[in-house]
């Protein structure tokens, strides 16, 4: 069978930049190269915007469409993404930066929790992904299972930790039965994900178990492995 050509994408023209950035983070990039990436342009075009601009970022929030344009290479597309870019910017200073709940004790973490889980007549499985002041960073479901049980993959809750750059994790899971006490199987996998966790400097804080009731909290009744 005979494959048509790729489709060429702004992303050809720069992807040394572009492949600079997924290793290094775009804190690694010049001016230049993260102009480029960021409008899907080359290097060259960039350098040209760039001196345009008198090699400053204010200069070039403030330039019109038309002047861009004036760069060999820069479309009015293009123009109007360099345009959005620099409006994200402004409109990201004029927002307020959200306020994260802080988890201080198990309550804490209960209060997010209960929303999600206590109703539930179906046993699911979460984890709260927390920075390094214990702040939540996200929330996320693990798994869904029935009424007697969910598969606990522990590889998927270390991927999601790794992936927000977590400091500390609280592991959820809810009992639909109502009976608030820890299997043996509970007390397994707790074990299980604290001792892998070690090996990425992830802190297994608690293990929650919610029902109707209320909830069991593994480290205040000293059940962590």
């Amino acid at each position: 069978m005979k494959y048509d050509s790729v489709i060429s994408t702004p992303w050809q023209v720069n992807d040394s930049a572009a492949a600079k950035l997924v290793q290094t983070g775009t804190s690694a990039l010049s001016n230049i190269e993260i102009l480029a990436v960021a409008a899907g342009i080359s290097e060259e075009c960039a350098r040209n915007l760039w001196v345009l601009a008198g090699n400053d970022f204010h200069n070039l929030a403030k330039m019109s469409l038309s002047i861009m344009c004036q760069i060999d290479g820069i479309t009015t597309a293009r123009a109007i993404r360099i345009a959005a870019i620099f409006e994200i910017g402004r409109r990201r200073r004029s927002t307020p930066a959200t306020i994260r709940p802080k988890v201080k004790c198990s309550q804490d973490a209960w209060k997010v929790l209960e929303p999600l889980m206590s109703d539930l007549q179906h046993e699911e499985f979460w984890v709260l992904l927390l920075n390094r002041s214990n702040q939540i960073i996200d929330q996320k479901r693990i798994s869904q299972g029935g009424i007697s049980g969910t598969v606990t993959d522990v590889r998927l809750i270390l991927n999601a930790a790794v992936e927000r750059l977590s400091s500390g994790i609280i592991l959820a899971h809810n009992h639909p039965s109502g009976n608030l006490s820890p299997s043996e199987a509970d007390l397994k996998i707790t074990k299980k994900i604290k001792e892998a966790a070690a090996f990425l400097d992830l802190s297994v804080l608690d293990h929650l178990i919610l029902s109707e009731q209320g909830y069991l909290s593994m480290a205040d009744d000293n059940l962590m492995p």
